[in-house]
């Protein structure tokens, strides 16, 4: 079973581009960040550098360097940010404050996520994942048992009815099948997505997940394991509740099957209604991916236009 024995897989990787500039990984690197109004750490800086495996000492020594591509950045209060973008350190601090308020809400509509049947794996995707979220949306990707995200999903719908009463808005807006965790869009922006989610549940189903998807370390090599903040939210894992077994044993039945197959016709006919041409989004039996905003493609576009500014050739945005 999936997240029970790990079995290696074997996976011929594009070969990506040679890295020899560390200097320019480095700009890469916040100028990625930049998009989100984000301002790194060193040690941010060294798990998300774009394109090649560097130490931090190494990092270090390149951002203190104070060569001309390095004075396109600056350094404030342990932050660093694009020249001319350092009030973006107090935005980043007064959005970190919020975020920690918002862990524990976060922890019990996980917790309840995870007491349903047939969820193997609950992680924290988004801004939320790094604290730079100060609305109301709580981002959370959700894996299930083969067949079952469509109920699954319909179940964590009525969290989030329950979670709007106190003001919380729960986005599950990423559902996958345990069967179907080998990503097909492979690009710079699913690879941060992935190394910078937080899993609260699911641990060895999320040990699953990155070892389906090596490509991840092409873009990201530093960014190995689990976010530090992982340490501090996990839930702590136990058997399935007698309960959730026997829940899941009566609805692996024709009328459960019923059950899920007209849930996923139902909503697939609804979301499919909203699209636009701005979103990127998925709807089969195997995942629903409701990402109607657009963001890849709009960070790609933002992506650019700074490196273009700072000088910089892209390069390695996506895999093909």
């Amino acid at each position: 079973m999936i997240g029970q024995t790990l079995v290696p897989v074997v996976t011929h990787l594009p070969i990506a581009p040679e890295y020899t500039d560390l200097e320019t990984s480095i700009l890469r690197t916040v100028a990625y960040s930049d998009v989100f109004d984000y301002p790194l750490t060193v040690s941010e800086v060294t798990r998300y550098l774009i394109g090649m495996f560097a130490s931090q000492e190494e990092i270090v020594a390149a951002l203190l360097s104070g060569s001309s591509k390095m004075n396109q950045l600056s350094i404030t209060r342990g932050y660093f940010t694009l020249a001319g973008r350092e009030s973006l350190v107090g935005l980043r601090q007064r959005r970190e404050l919020v975020g920690q308020r918002r862990w524990p809400a976060v922890q019990r509509y996980g917790r309840w996520i995870a007491a349903l049947p047939y969820v193997r794996l609950v992680a924290v995707t988004g801004a939320l994942a790094v604290n730079n979220e100060d609305g109301p949306d709580l981002d959370f990707l959700v894996v299930t048992a083969h067949g079952r995200v469509w109920l699954c999903r319909g179940l964590v719908m009525l969290i989030g009815r329950w979670a709007r009463r106190f003001g919380d808005e729960i986005c599950p807006n990423y559902f996958l099948a345990e069967s179907s965790l080998r990503l097909a869009e492979q690009n710079l922006y699913t690879a941060h997505e992935m190394s910078q989610m937080v899993p609260l549940f699911g641990m060895d189903t999320y040990q699953w997940m990155r070892r389906l998807n090596p490509w991840v370390e092409l873009f990201l090599p530093n960014a190995v394991g689990v976010p530090e903040r992982t340490e501090t939210v996990a839930l702590q894992a136990a058997a399935p509740s007698f309960a959730r077994r026997a829940t899941e044993r009566l609805l692996w039945t024709a009328p459960g099957n019923w059950v899920e197959n007209w849930e996923m016709h139902r909503k697939v006919r609804m979301l499919r209604s909203q699209e636009t041409d701005e979103s990127e989004t998925g709807f089969c039996r195997d995942w629903c991916k409701g990402h109607f905003g657009g963001y890849g493609k709009k960070t790609r576009e933002a992506y650019r236009a700074r490196l273009q500014a700072l000088g910089v050739a892209e390069e390695l945005w996506e895999l093909k």
